[in-house]
C-alpha cells in the first residue's frame, strides 16, 4: 500500500457519470469496483464528467490491498484508487488516568 491510509481516515475517490436517471440521481462508474452505484450529482453535471466524492474509510484489507470507503453506501476498491485526504486523529483524554476522582 503506497499510502498509510488506516480507519477513519478520509478519502476522496473519482467517480464518471455514466448516465443521469430520472429521479435526480446519476449512475456512475467507481474504478476497481464491479457493481452500479448512484450517486446525486451537482447541478448542470452531464454525462461523462469526472466527480470527486469523499468518504471515511471503514475497513481495510492489507493483504488484498483494498480499502472499504462509506459514501453514502459502502464501496470496497483497490487501495491505490483512493486520495488520502486527512487522517484520522483519536480525540485526546482531557484528564489523565490517575488525576480521576472517586
Amino acid at each position: 500500500m503506497a499510502q498509510d491510509i488506516g480507519i477513519g481516515d478520509e478519502v476522496m475517490l473519482t467517480v464518471t457519470i455514466l448516465k443521469l436517471l430520472g429521479n435526480g440521481r446519476a449512475s456512475v462508474s467507481i474504478p476497481s469496483y464491479s457493481f452500479p452505484f448512484s450517486i446525486e450529482p451537482p447541478p448542470k453535471a452531464k454525462r461523462g464528467d469526472k466527480l470527486q466524492i469523499t468518504g471515511e474509510v471503514t475497513h481495510v484489507d492489507h493483504d488484498a490491498d483494498k480499502v472499504t470507503v462509506k459514501i453514502g453506501g459502502v464501496v470496497k476498491v483497490d487501495a491505490d484508487r483512493v486520495i488520502l485526504l486527512k487522517k484520522y486523529r483519536p480525540p485526546l483524554r482531557r484528564t489523565p488516568l490517575g488525576d480521576r476522582p472517586d
